[in-house]
């Protein structure tokens, strides 16, 4: 009899050694539940790729609206010529995984794959995968390790009206030592400024001439002599002053800093 009891005894605890394995094993997965649901919500900016430093230029604003839709606004002066002020994308979240999958226009869809590694109220990091293509056919596609930032502040509509200043890093390729004048449209239009005597004029030869703000993302583009140029400024607006600064590259892959000052206009 004691023999029996005994060899029930080892059965129960075999048994309830497997069931706590089984129940281990699904409880803790291979990558932790990092709740992105919840966390990813809001609006994130790259700004690493591969643990360097993005230059302006290759900044983006992802809003994470909820688990199922975003928004993406980037310029693009390269081959892409990309220029989509809040794209809209389709959301799917599976464990860390997070794609989003969006369609500029009938011909093109554009894809990011997140495999996210860490997640907090600030930023987070994920191995990214970029694909475009074009009629079924890839015509670009990025991958490597991203950092993003959260945004807090939005100044899309804080940067409406005219705003008057000047290049503040000396010697940068934008410090022309004069005084400047932007007038940004509600439309999403500008009206760029020259000193002409002491009259403000528009500037004649630019055309086009659009902008779009989202989060600190200023981004600019206009035809100059049949020329399209763009730019790209992180921009900061409080108390009737706007900072503009931008990290840029130079033609030997050295970086440089770029800032402006201005003023609201009356």
């Amino acid at each position: 009899m004691k023999l029996l009891n005994l060899m029930v005894a080892a059965i129960l605890i075999c048994g309830a050694c497997v069931f706590t394995a089984c129940s281990s094993n699904d409880d803790n997965p291979t990558t932790p539940d990092l709740n992105l649901p919840e966390k990813i919500i809001g609006k994130w900016m790259p700004a690493e790729h591969d643990g360097q430093p993005l230059t302006s230029n290759d900044k983006n604003v992802t809003t994470f609206i909820s688990a199922s839709k975003a928004t993406v606004s980037v310029s693009r002066g390269d081959n892409e010529g990309a220029w989509n002020t809040e794209q809209e994308f389709d959301v799917v979240i599976n464990g860390n995984k997070v794609t989003l999958t969006g369609h500029p226009d009938e011909h093109q869809t554009v894809v990011y794959d997140y495999d996210v590694t860490t997640i907090n109220g600030n930023e987070f990091s994920a191995s990214l995968k970029m694909t475009v293509t074009r009629d079924g056919n890839v015509v670009v596609s990025r991958e490597g390790t991203v950092r993003l930032t959260k945004q807090t502040a939005d100044y899309r509509d804080a940067i409406v009206g005219t705003w008057e200043g000047r290049c503040t890093s000396e010697g940068s390729v934008f410090d022309d030592g004069q005084e400047h004048r932007w007038q940004y449209n509600a439309d999403g239009t500008y009206v760029y400024y020259v000193k002409d005597g002491d009259n403000w004029v528009p500037y004649a030869t630019n055309t086009l001439n659009e902008y779009f703000v989202d989060g600190n993302l200023l981004c600019t583009r206009w035809i100059d002599n049949g020329v399209e140029n763009r730019e790209w400024w992180e921009i900061t607006i409080a108390d009737g002053k706007m900072n503009w600064t931008a990290l840029r590259q130079n033609e030997d892959g050295t970086t440089f800093t770029a800032t402006f000052e201005m003023k609201k206009v009356e």
